[in-house]
């Protein structure tokens, strides 16, 4: 009875996190950063990252924290509780079934929560079930920016040596890569939404960016330099082929939404 009481501690514990990793993401999170936050939160351990000032300095994303810290050492302790209480005044014999017992189910667990299936429609319920039954202040940017396929939002450090420290955004030219700047987060904690082209990036400025993850990607890991400005060619010739791509499948549509206008009228 203990062991299983063990058990579903463990699970109430991966569903807590679950739970908050979705809140978090509700609020703008990306979905890696919230599960980080929210493990870090849990466990109370690595919360004191630069990364946490995006969750501390929001009303709503304290308040899940907070709950999901308390309830993180509610757990921790039954679970310490549980685990001696299970070893006590047992033979043997006994340990080593309860231990294969302790293990078997952790490693349920395991599989369970870490199927992606199992994670998509989990999530899926935990954000219906947060938006029926709270009042957390939460916006779906996925689904507002229509966030699918090869498109995405990141987060993106700039470090000393990126291609991009101090140039405005106008040398930049992201656009031409396919690239959106929706906002800049400044090391001193400000924050510049919609920046224009004389808007400047500096070393320890987060860009909120949105477009193709390979884009996005290459443009994190490009450096400062000829060979950044080169592969900054490259992008821009890469995103060419996707516009023209674009262009085309946009009069197949249009095309195709003309006939439909020219069809004439059916008869009742």
């Amino acid at each position: 009875m203990i062991v299983i009481s063990l058990i579903i501690v463990l699970a109430l514990s991966l569903i807590c996190i679950r739970v908050a990793t979705v809140a978090l993401a509700l609020t703008g999170l990306s979905e890696e950063l919230a599960r980080f936050q929210a493990q870090s939160a849990f466990f109370g351990v690595g919360f004191t990252t630069a990364e946490s000032e995006s969750v501390v300095s929001h009303p709503v994303r304290r308040r899940i924290i907070s709950a999901v810290m308390i309830f993180g050492h509610a757990v921790f302790a039954t679970a310490v509780s549980a685990l001696i209480l299970s070893f006590v005044n047992i033979e043997k014999e006994d340990i080593f079934l309860r231990m294969a017992y302790i293990c078997g189910g952790v490693l349920i667990l395991w599989m369970i929560f870490s199927s992606a299936w199992i994670g998509r429609r989990l999530s899926r319920l935990i954000s219906l079930a947060l938006r029926r039954w709270t009042k957390l202040d939460v916006r779906d940017y996925a689904s507002l920016l229509r966030l699918s396929g090869r498109y995405t939002v990141t987060e993106t450090l700039v470090e000393p040596k990126d291609w991009v420290v101090n140039k405005n955004l106008g040398e930049l030219d992201l656009p031409g890569e396919g690239v959106l700047i929706l906002g800049i987060q400044r090391a001193d904690g400000s924050y510049i939404g919609a920046p224009t082209g004389k808007t400047r990036i500096y070393e320890k400025d987060t860009m909120i960016l949105y477009g193709r993850q390979e884009a996005l990607a290459e443009i994190d890991r490009r450096r400062a330099g000829h060979a950044g400005d080169n592969a900054h060619k490259k992008a821009v010739a890469k995103q060419q082929v996707v516009v023209k791509e674009q262009s085309q499948q946009e009069r197949e549509q249009e095309k195709k939404h003309q006939l439909e206008q020219d069809k004439p009228p059916s008869k009742k």
